[in-house]
């Protein structure tokens, strides 16, 4: 496993972090599937640490359909 240390903001201070899925490839929620959540090993709060990948298709704002450019 993992470990890092961060500013916990539960915790106000300096604390150990670790990835939630600790194996590389593992994780369901990236397209890389390299996790981008840490958490508080004593609190458990989480943090985001990376890039976080954004959706690839853009959508139109409800209610602008009707619109034509």
């Amino acid at each position: 496993m993992t470990e890092i240390i961060r500013h916990c903001p539960d915790c106000g201070r300096g604390r150990f972090f670790a990835q939630h899925h600790g194996l590389a490839g593992r994780c369901p929620d990236s397209a890389d599937q390299c996790c981008p959540e840490w958490y508080c090993v004593v609190c458990g709060a989480i943090l985001l640490i990376g890039a976080v990948p954004a959706a690839s298709t853009a959508r139109e704002p409800a209610g602008r359909r009707d619109r034509v450019a």
